[in-house]
């Protein structure tokens, strides 16, 4: 790996001061878009999705087309040359030779570090496995900063899949560096967050949190509250995925209790968890984190390139 090249697998590689200045940049961006328009004329992004996926890809390639860049790539590993037997680093290496920066999403865990081992340009982790989710975590907190105006002293309640969300993990591990954060974990026992992010990062640094499976018992003290599906394709057991998949849905009746100023927020795809007459709510941002998504992939392919505007 090239110590000169500053690519982005965990949201622990940013610092509490690099994400509020890409939080800065971003917003920046959303109020001046014609002064980024031509940013990254000439430069070239590859989208290598070697797990399907429609928002993240499509919001990396609007980034950067938004940039005025270009880019190239796959959205399948069945179109890569991987179907016949070519390392994941062998196929980064060479595509890492053709363009200026890299987005790569992969089923497998550490994926994208393991691949970095060889390349020559930035590298963005666009998933990997149940693991992490990095930009997603960072429209989550653009998100979290544009309709609180802060991201300190906050209740947020995370409800559904607390075992293999990665963008829940990412953003716990986010969240729980800044200042009076409270966590509130809605789930079913077999979901529950992991002790993982219990004791490396709630207990280690002393953060406030609750365990309950009634999402009626805490709702009125949340200040956010992030829903997320049953995600089928992590479990082993497709009856367990069928008892569990209606767990917790989201819907008016439920949102009685909860504060006029709750923001509500998804990762997308929604299934069934959020019913769909919530959607016409105010509180409901989760298409909004769509738009802050790509202003802050913008930001951070903007740093990356080390690229600084006047």
């Amino acid at each position: 790996m090239n110590d000169n090249i500053r690519s982005l697998f965990d949201i622990s590689d940013l610092s509490v001061e690099e994400i509020n200045q890409l939080i800065s940049l971003a917003e920046n961006i959303m109020e001046n878009p014609d002064k980024y328009r031509n940013a990254c004329a000439n430069k070239r992004l590859a989208t290598l999705f070697f797990e399907p996926s429609t928002r993240t890809r499509l919001s990396f390639e609007a980034a950067m087309l938004d940039l005025g860049g270009n880019v190239i790539g796959f959205a399948d590993a069945s179109s890569s040359s991987t179907q016949k037997g070519e390392t994941v680093t062998d196929t980064i290496h060479v595509v890492g030779n053709l363009v200026d920066i890299i987005a790569m999403r992969h089923p497998k865990e550490g994926a994208p570090l393991a691949a970095a081992r060889k390349t020559v340009v930035p590298i963005i982790n666009a998933g990997d496995g149940g693991h992490n989710h990095p930009t997603q975590t960072l429209g989550d907190l653009l998100t979290i900063e544009k309709e609180t105006g802060r991201l300190e002293n906050l209740t947020i309640g995370f409800c559904g899949d607390l075992t293999f969300g990665r963008t829940i993990h990412s953003l716990v591990n986010a969240l729980s560096r800044y200042k009076g954060m409270n966590f509130v974990f809605i789930s079913p026992d077999e979901l529950k967050i992991p002790d993982y992010l219990k004791e490396g990062t709630l207990k280690k640094h002393k953060i406030p949190y609750m365990e309950t499976n009634r999402i009626e018992s805490v709702i009125m003290n949340l200040d956010i509250l992030y829903m997320t599906r049953v995600q089928k394709e992590r479990f082993f057991n497709e009856a367990d995925y069928l008892r569990l998949r209606d767990y917790y849905i989201l819907n008016l009746k439920k949102l009685e209790f909860a504060k006029k100023d709750l923001v509500i927020m998804h990762p997308l795809p929604r299934v069934n968890e959020i019913a769909v007459e919530v959607d016409d709510d105010p509180r409901a941002k989760y298409f909004d984190q769509v738009k802050c998504g790509k202003y802050m992939r913008m930001a951070l392919i903007l740093k990356l390139l080390n690229i600084e505007m006047d």
